[in-house]
This record gives C-alpha cells, structure tokens and sequence, in this order.
C-alpha cells in the first residue's frame, strides 16, 4: 500500500502540473489575442510580457518570508483557488485595457509566489534518488503542455471565443487546486501562525540576509545557479524577445513559414523529453547541467547564423531537444543543494534577481538594434551565451566539484 502511495502522489502531482501548464499557454494566447482586438495595438500586447518581471519585482522581496512559514500544500491550494476565481473575473473587464493589466499584474503576483512554493513542495514529496527521473518527466509534462496549450486554445477559439478560453483556464486552476488537497500534508504542523510577523521588515530584512550568508556559503552552488539561469533564462528570453523580429526582417520569412519554425520547436522539445526519460539515469547530472546548455546554445548559434528557414528549423530543433536535459539536471541540483525549509527565501531572491537581469539585458537588445543590425545584435547576444554555457560546463565536470553532483547536502 506504502508503495502504491508513493507513485500516486508523484502522478497527481505531475497532473496538477500539466493542467496547471496547459491553462497557462491558453490564458496567454487568449489574453493576447483578447487585448489586440481592444487595441488593435502590437504595444498593448507587449505590455503583457512587462508584467510578469513586474509582478516578481513587487512580490518576491517580501513572498519568500512568507512561504517559508506558511504550510506548503494549503498555500498551493489557495493560489491555484485563487488565480482561478481572479481570472474567471477577467472577461467582465474585457473592454478596459488599464483593468485587463491591473488583474493580470494580481494574477503574476500569486503566480511569482506559486513557483519557489511549488519547488519546496515537490521536494520534499520526491525522495532524492528518485528526483532525476521524476524531474525528467516533469520536464516532459511541460514540455508536452508547449505543443497542447495552443491546440487546445485553438480549438476553443473555434468552437467559441478567447473568452470562453479564459472562463475555461480558471476553471482548469480551480480543478488543479482541488487536485493539491488530494496530496499529502507534509508540514501538518506547520500554519499559518507566523503570517503577520512575516510581513514585518525586520522579518524580511532578517530572512534577506540568511540568503546572502547562504550564497556566500555555498558559492559554488551560487555560481551554478547563475551561470545556468544567466543562459538559459536571462539571455535566452533576450534573445528570444528579437525572435520575430529576425525570422521576418532578416531571413523574410511569411507569417507560416515563422508560425511552422515554432512547431518544430515544439517537436523538438517533445523528442527531446521524451528521450531524456528513457536516458536519464544514465547521465550524470554534471553533463547534464553543461552539456545541455552548451548544445541548446549551439541550436540559437545555428540559427543565429541561418540564411534560410531550413537552417533557421535545424538550429531551432537543436535548442528545442536539449532544453530538457538541462532542466532536468539543474533541477536535480537544484533540490539536492537548496534546503527545503529555504526553498520560499532563496527562490524568491534568486527571482528578483533574474527578472531584473531579464529586464536590462532585453531592454539592451533592444536598443542595441537601433546602433546595429538585428543579425549583429542576435549573433553577439548568442555568442555570450555560448561562452558562459563552456564556462558551465567547464565549472560542471570539474573533478573537485564532483561530489556536488552525488548526493544531495541539504537537509530535506
């Protein structure tokens, strides 16, 4: 019964995921599409990706004192509950742009406390030998959601509105909510008693120094976090921000042609997932963290350097295949070095962080192609990357390092 259990709560932990995912990728086009058809402004649209980093730059100085305090599972439950119910109210506000953002930012805000809440759940529910092959099939539900998001969203557009899209993602949150009370309560003793104090800015200022002596700490586990988020978050999602920009004024490709390099994308992530499941226990995740970035860079240098759309699909695979493998392994890391009882703290911190990297380094790129061409300013972004992913994997293997990379250190 014991071990009946044990693969249960992984199974519906992993369907939690995937509705939860599957709801994010409709509520995303369908907002979209909902705030071009107010505006009929490309500028309103890209005003949504703004408010995301906003969102973690308003929340995670504070959230992480709070979800290190609160009982993980009720917390998870709340913010799927409560995102749900905030973006069932969404089409009432559906004619006023500035009440779109304003509920939009509100959703983002529990979603940025959501995420390191989340990873301090999933690790203490997966037991440490077992996280490398859960992580890899996590990866492969989310990936899998890449690909079914926009067809489920597409045939909702098709049997009804953007609205109705919206209506149907709640309701998808509530029931991944629901979902979370069927898991275990593994912090029964741990409520909410601490809430106000955590609120306070001694509390916060306390909570924000334990990270920093935590960081100084362990710097090697620093210098892997920020290597690894630096290329595959920070200068990949800059990057990616010139992506449409390059694939039609650079190789002049039509509005299809761009919208099938997307699909082979997401092939590409399905494949690759689903042979990093098949793999996995066999990879060290040394090799798994350096070199899956190192090749996922090497896709955005093929197509950096493309000339034609043929090109341009071949490096968009390459990136697309390897991006599990990398995932895997720095989550693996991730949860084996990062103690479970800091996870709301150091998350959070580690967020703020990114988003504003995320903020400059796009915000650099895009100033950038005022000076220079699109190509030159893709091709330096791209070649950055590949210099810290060598530097990555480098840091990765080092045979000094290798114990960082067999058994977990912190306490679970």
């Amino acid at each position: 019964m014991k071990e009946k259990s044990n693969r249960k709560y992984p199974t519906l932990f992993l369907f939690k995921v995937g509705i939860s995912n599957i709801g994010e990728w409709v509520y995303f086009i369908s907002l979209n599409l909902i705030v071009l058809n107010i505006t009929g402004s490309a500028l309103a649209v890209t005003g949504l990706y703004l408010i995301k980093p906003l969102a973690v730059l308003l929340t995670n100085f504070w959230a992480g004192s709070l979800i290190d305090r609160m009982n993980k599972r009720r917390l998870l439950m709340g913010l799927d509950l409560f995102r749900g119910m905030v973006i069932g109210f969404l089409p009432l506000f559906a004619t006023s742009l500035p009440l779109i953002y304003v509920t939009v930012l509100i959703v983002n805000m529990a979603a940025s406390m959501f995420e390191p809440a989340s990873m301090a759940y999933m690790t203490k529910l997966i037991p440490p030998k077992k996280r490398k092959q859960f992580n890899s099939i996590h990866s492969f539900v989310t990936s899998g959601a890449f690909l079914v998001g926009p067809a489920v969203a597409g045939i909702l557009f098709f049997i009804g509105s953007p609205i109705l899209a919206i209506y149907i993602n709640g309701f998808a949150l509530i029931i991944a909510g629901l979902t979370t009370w069927l898991l275990p309560d593994l912090e029964k003793g741990k409520i909410v008693s601490e809430q106000e104090k955590a609120n306070t800015i001694g509390v916060i200022r306390k909570d924000w120094q334990a990270v920093l002596t935590f960081s100084l700490t362990n710097r090697y586990v620093f210098v892997i976090y920020f290597l690894f988020s630096s290329v595959m978050l920070v200068l990949a999602s800059a990057v990616d921000s010139l992506e449409a920009a390059f694939a039609k004024q650079v190789l002049f490709l039509s509005d299809s042609e761009y919208g099938f390099l997307v699909t082979i994308a997401g092939t590409g992530i399905i494949i690759g997932a689903s042979i990093n499941t098949l793999i996995v226990q066999k990879l060290k995740t040394s090799l798994l963290i350096g070199g899956g970035a190192v090749f996922v860079t090497i896709g955005y240098i093929v197509y950096a350097f493309s000339t034609n759309f043929l090109i341009a699909g071949i490096g968009f695979f390459i990136l697309a295949f390897f991006i599990s493998f990398a995932n895997t392994g720095f989550l693996t890391f991730y949860q084996h070095h990062i103690p479970s009882d800091m996870m709301g703290r150091i998350g959070s911190f580690y967020n703020l962080l990114e988003a504003i990297l995320i903020i400059v380094a796009t915000g650099f790129m895009g100033i950038a192609t005022l000076f220079i061409s699109i190509r030159l300013t893709v091709s330096l972004g791209v070649f950055l990357m590949f210099v810290l992913s060598v530097v990555l994997l480098g840091a990765s293997v080092l045979p000094s390092r290798r114990r960082f990379f067999q058994s977990p250190i912190a306490d679970q």
